[in-house]
């Protein structure tokens, strides 16, 4: 199957994309391991990415969709894949299905994990990191023993700018900008599933399994 999970910050795609893919036997493909694996190696792509982030730039489009190229042609995709992170925006989704056609492939589903703005906001700004070890805690799904001390090393734990309600609410308005259109693309292709992502992770992933035998997988 090829299919791309799509949905917001904090709706647990990471962890989503993660099942699916072992489930259905694909790899999980997310740009920022592209990106990581580009730099890491030292490719033509990887060193032009590299150049817009020392920067402080945002790596262009062209750059992106030439790594998710690149990847979607080595021979582990070639019986399927799940996209995570990719598309982002209605112009990726168009040159995405154009790259597919090109190899004779089409998406058969896009997954949206659906999730409201307050259940994104309290899972997590409810996130605390250590400075000493950098493990991360949550007040209400991991607390530490002690508040505000990592259990693991005794350090200080603190909220990160990212994990401010403040922050989370303008990402999650960008997301709703970039996205909207996204989701209305695929949904005239009638490939769109949306996916209920509240409860236990396990209870999504069987959801998410669910929908994906309907359409073969």
């Amino acid at each position: 199957m090829r299919i791309v999970l799509v949905g917001p910050p904090g709706a647990g795609k990471g962890t989503q994309a993660q099942f699916i893919a072992s489930h259905l036997s694909i790899p999980k493909i997310s740009t920022g391991d592209i990106f990581r694996t580009n730099v890491n190696q030292g490719t033509e792509l990887g060193r032009e990415a590299r150049a817009f982030m020392d920067r402080g730039d945002l790596v262009p489009d062209t750059v992106t969709i030439a790594m998710v190229r690149d990847r979607l042609s080595e021979g582990d995709a070639a019986d399927g894949f799940l996209l995570d992170g990719f598309p982002r925006t209605l112009h990726q989704a168009k040159v995405l299905d154009e790259i597919l056609d090109e190899m004779g492939d089409k998406l058969d589903v896009v997954l949206e994990l659906v999730v409201d703005d307050d259940e994104v906001v309290r899972r997590l700004s409810g996130r605390r990191t250590c400075r000493q070890c950098g493990r991360v805690w949550h007040l209400d799904f991991d607390p530490p023993k002690v508040d505000g001390i990592c259990d693991q090393c005794i350090g200080e734990l603190f909220q990160r700018d990212d994990d401010r309600e403040e922050t989370i609410r303008h990402r999650l308005e960008v997301y709703a900008e970039q996205t909207a259109p996204l989701i209305d693309f695929y949904a005239d292709q009638g490939n769109l599933v949306g996916l209920d992502a509240t409860g236990p992770v396990e209870d999504v992933t069987e959801r998410a399994i669910g929908a994906l035998r309907r359409f073969g997988g």
